[in-house]
């Protein structure tokens, strides 16, 4: 496995992969890698000859007041671990490459994908992640990227990026990587007390006993949406947002029509820790 940090370098060894007739499929990380993020390289292994991960904790996607100082960082953990699943290039930039020291005179900007669920909770959140996306497709070209689908609004971003940009790349949604009890896999649940930790599977259990009811006929469940938010509040957590979004537009929905595709979705605060979950409703 190679480190790698340059533009130049990374170009290079991706060009030396493909000129042997390699495909190369992308894993973008922003390191503390768990679990869940060596099921997104294990899947990138099926879908291609060769795996390049990036490894870069963006600053352009943390707002004023979130936890860019303190966000995990364990380099030489997550080579170690990059190394052990056969990953062939790690890139691994740092703000000046990634950005450079001057003045930046462009932006990205999205209309209605990001106005509910992460996007209306996070200003400039999914500006910053498209930015940062398109910058590292575009150095790398790889054929395939593999995201997780904990993140189902930012790949529905970055599918339609890559569809309005003309990025030559197919977008892989790897299912939800679960600890034990249920719990959505994420490096910030590092961040959970020990006691926060018993607790926070809860979310993920508010959204199977909603999904149970739609499944059985209820195709309008604002009500039942509300109080599932109560019982969590009741349990410790401080809710963000938790409803059914339309599929293509990111969208809140009222009432839910069979032969359509929809998210169940909530995010919610358990002390400091922000925890996010989804469902998808093929109905």
């Amino acid at each position: 496995m190679k480190q790698v940090s340059s533009i130049a370098d990374i170009r290079s060894e991706v060009a030396e992969l493909k000129s042997q007739g390699k495909t190369i499929a992308f894993v973008p990380t922003m390191g503390a890698l768990h679990a869940g993020h060596l099921s997104l390289i294990r899947l990138a292994k099926e879908k291609a000859d060769e795996v390049v991960v990036s490894i870069y904790v963006n600053p352009v996607q943390f707002g004023p007041n979130e936890d860019f100082d303190s966000y995990p960082r364990q380099m030489e953990e997550d080579l170690r671990a990059c190394k052990d699943e056969g990953v062939s290039v790690v890139f691994t930039p740092d703000d000046n490459i990634m950005y450079g020291a001057g003045k930046r005179y462009f932006s990205i900007n999205i209309d209605e994908l990001n106005e509910h669920m992460d996007g209306g909770s996070r200003p400039g959140f999914f500006e910053g992640i498209v930015l940062v996306v398109n910058k590292l497709f575009n150095i790398i070209e790889p054929d395939i990227a593999i995201f997780g689908q904990k993140d189902i609004q930012q790949f529905q971003i970055l599918s339609r990026m890559v569809e309005e940009f003309n990025h030559d790349i197919e977008l892989v949604a790897a299912p939800i990587a679960r600890a034990n009890d249920g719990l959505a896999l994420s490096s910030r649940n590092a961040y959970l007390s020990d006691e926060e930790r018993k607790i926070a599977p809860g979310l993920y259990r508010a959204l199977q006993y909603v999904e149970k009811q739609i499944r059985d006929g209820v195709d309008e469940p604002g009500l039942l949406l509300k109080h599932q938010q109560d019982e969590l509040e009741a349990k410790g957590f401080k809710n963000d947002y938790l409803n059914v979004f339309s599929m293509d537009d990111m969208q809140p929905v009222i009432k839910l029509k069979p032969g359509s595709t929809y998210i169940l979705a909530g995010a919610a605060y358990l002390g400091k820790t922000r925890l996010i979950d989804n469902i998808i409703l093929d109905l």
